[in-house]
């Protein structure tokens, strides 16, 4: 008993160390994200290219680590949990997946430069995704909070 206790405890540990570090590229987003919408306010579009390249770079990079290693590693651990997680996820997961239309739409619109934009477009462009990303954030906090905190207290109080 004591071994399997270690075992979910070295698993799912694994899975917080996962988020964390997820946790951090948000940050890191965030952060290129807020510097691009106060730079797009004051500089002509054309003067962003680089710095909207590196956003959509953060951009991808986070979805992708969120769909292909967070998600699923959330999912899996609710399962094997089996305790209502899964159907709460799968709830969850088609919201969060709108919000990755809405991330992938901006990377393609401003895949040929925020030249062909005007400060306006740029700006209204940045304020969708702002607003998407806010809720993004939300909802998987909300799956966080739902299904890996809940499992962590279980795994942490029978080691």
């Amino acid at each position: 008993m004591l071994e399997n206790c270690r075992n979910a405890k070295e698993r799912w540990g694994g899975v917080s160390d996962l988020i964390d570090r997820w946790l951090k590229e948000r940050q890191e987003l965030l952060v290129h994200y807020c510097d691009v919408s106060d730079t797009a306010r004051i500089s002509a579009p054309s003067a962003l290219r680089g710095a909207l390249e590196h956003l959509c770079e953060v951009l991808v990079d986070y979805v992708s680590a969120g769909h292909f290693e967070v998600y699923e590693q959330l999912i899996q651990e609710a399962r094997e949990f089996d305790d209502g997680g899964a159907e709460l996820a799968e709830k969850i997961y088609p919201k969060i997946t709108e919000t990755t239309g809405v991330v992938l739409d901006f990377n393609e619109r401003l895949d040929g430069g925020p030249e062909t934009r005007s400060q306006e477009e740029l700006m209204a462009e940045l304020s969708r995704l702002g607003e998407s990303l806010e809720t993004r954030f939300e909802l998987e906090d909300f799956l966080i909070e739902h299904l890996h905190n809940v499992h962590g207290g279980r795994v942490m109080s029978s080691a």
